[in-house]
């Protein structure tokens, strides 16, 4: 399959199986000998890795939302420039485990909405303006979520930690910024089975796949 690069990411609220769905799609492309590359926020560098290590701490409660909205832009930052950027001028297709519209959401609307212009701002500078061609919001209740993190018995981290209204407040932001862009976002009912979730998902994949060769043979015609 003849394909040019493009940026998937995954957003939605915690416990929604974004992790696993990335596995499963990335087992996919490999299958069929699609260059890929995935990685994940915060983190995904050397850098970014000990920046995540502070951001997700549970004892730093007291963190000001600005610090928080930095620190994260830093880590992305790197990302983008050390990994993301230079996949995808290789023609790789990267999936990424949460990106810029995370900080929007977290960010710019969980605490306060007062921040979400600041969180768009630094997120242009952090990224040089890279989005996402495809994004697959996981949706799910904020109480199914938080079954299912502690179901998989790991330690809550400072932000999954948070109560219940901030975690409805971050649901409800990715279904809004979900609305404002269709032609971006795919929002996936994540209460389904691994099966049924990784089937839209798939099915989704293969069309920008094919949508972005069309594209690409288009171009070099004219």
């Amino acid at each position: 399959m003849d394909v040019k690069s493009l940026l998937i990411t995954l957003e939605g609220p915690d416990g929604g199986g974004k992790t696993t769905q990335i596995r499963k799609l990335t087992q996919y492309l490999e299958e069929r000998g699609i260059p890929f590359l995935a990685t994940r926020e915060p983190g995904g560098t050397r850098i970014g890795d000990r920046v995540r290590d502070i951001l997700l701490d549970p004892s730093l409660s007291d963190m000001a939302p600005r610090t928080e909205m930095m620190l994260y832009a830093a880590s992305r930052s790197q990302l983008v420039e050390q990994v993301i950027r230079p996949a995808l001028d290789q023609g790789k297709i990267v999936i990424c485990d949460r990106f810029v519209d995370s900080s929007i959401v977290y960010q710019g609307m969980g605490s306060s909405k007062k921040y979400l212009q600041e969180a768009i701002t630094i997120n242009q500078l952090a990224t040089g303006g890279l989005k996402p061609q495809r994004t697959y919001v996981l949706d799910l209740p904020v109480k199914e979520g938080k079954n299912r993190l502690y179901a998989r018995g790991s330690e809550v981290d400072r932000i999954e930690g948070k109560g219940d209204s901030f975690h409805q407040k971050i649901r409800e932001g990715f279904l809004d910024l979900a609305r404002k862009e269709p032609e971006r976002f795919l929002v996936v009912d994540a209460t389904q089975s691994v099966t049924e979730v990784f089937e839209i998902l798939r099915r989704d994949l293969e069309q920008q796949l094919g949508e972005r060769n069309d594209r690409e043979k288009g171009g070099c015609g004219k």
